[in-house]
């Protein structure tokens, strides 16, 4: 019998983004697409990963259970597999990286160069706290980059954007905070579950060296590489990552 499976998606969408893998993979008997705080309507959490992570640890099933994030829902289960390693057995991230935001350049203290750009990050916190429907439209075209399907993407991703009208947008800025501020780079070698990543090559939000690096320093990790394709492998690609996760899971 298989573990319960959990998806986790990212920033600004909706457990809804999830429905091209949930329709491709095999029956699974329990499975779980919870809402990230202040998403679809789920209560808001401080902008804190930690926080966010255990907001959604009741959330998970009793025992233990194979986690599968995607972005900011990737450094939520990173986060849960590094602190609740009870309740995670195996580990599953997709377009995932430990920081989001680049570091210093090489030659500076704690180089990270597989973020995306400080300015850039501060740029887009900036234009969503002026008009947030036109932010997450740029950062749904900006997840669809580099992806051969890039329309059919776009359009996917558009779908399942969740609500920006003032009650919400507290929340999604919350979001924006805890994706451009966490780092778990400190907490990667301690996560000993077996982890299976899938990466886009053509990722313009998390670059494929971000994978490479958790494939790297994971003591258990497996990494596979979608090529010509973007930021959301399992929208682009869904039988593909479905066949993978169902290996992983049923393994």
């Amino acid at each position: 019998m298989s573990l319960p499976l959990v998806l986790l998606h990212g920033w600004g969408l909706t457990p809804a983004v999830w429905r091209p893998l949930v329709q491709a993979l095999p029956a699974m008997p329990d499975l779980r697409t919870p809402a990230l705080p202040g998403h679809a309507g789920a209560p808001a959490a401080p902008p804190e990963l930690h926080a966010w992570s255990d907001a959604l640890l009741p959330q998970l099933p009793d025992g233990t259970a194979v986690l599968c994030g995607w972005s900011l829902g990737g450094l939520i289960a990173l986060d849960l597999a590094a602190r609740h390693p009870e309740r995670v057995a195996r580990l599953i991230l997709i377009g995932a990286t430990p920081r989001f935001v680049s570091a210093p350049p090489a030659g500076a203290a704690d180089p990270w160069p597989h973020g995306l750009d400080a300015a850039a990050a501060q740029d887009f916190v900036t234009r969503f706290g002026l008009d947030p429907t036109a932010a997450m439209q740029r950062f749904t075209a900006l997840q669809a980059l580099g992806d051969g399907r890039r329309r059919a993407v776009s359009a996917a991703l558009a779908e399942a954007l969740d609500d920006t009208g003032p009650e919400n947008t507290s929340a999604l800025a919350d979001g924006l905070r805890v994706l451009t501020t966490a780092d778990l780079r400190p907490a990667a070698a301690r996560i000993g579950q077996p982890a299976l990543l899938l990466h886009g090559d053509g990722d313009a939000l998390m670059p494929v060296g971000a994978a490479q690096w958790l494939a790297g320093c994971l003591p258990r990790a497996q990494l596979l590489r979608f090529s010509d394709c973007g930021h959301a492998p399992f929208v682009s690609r869904p039988a593909e990552c479905a066949a993978a996760i169902g290996r992983f899971v049923l393994d």
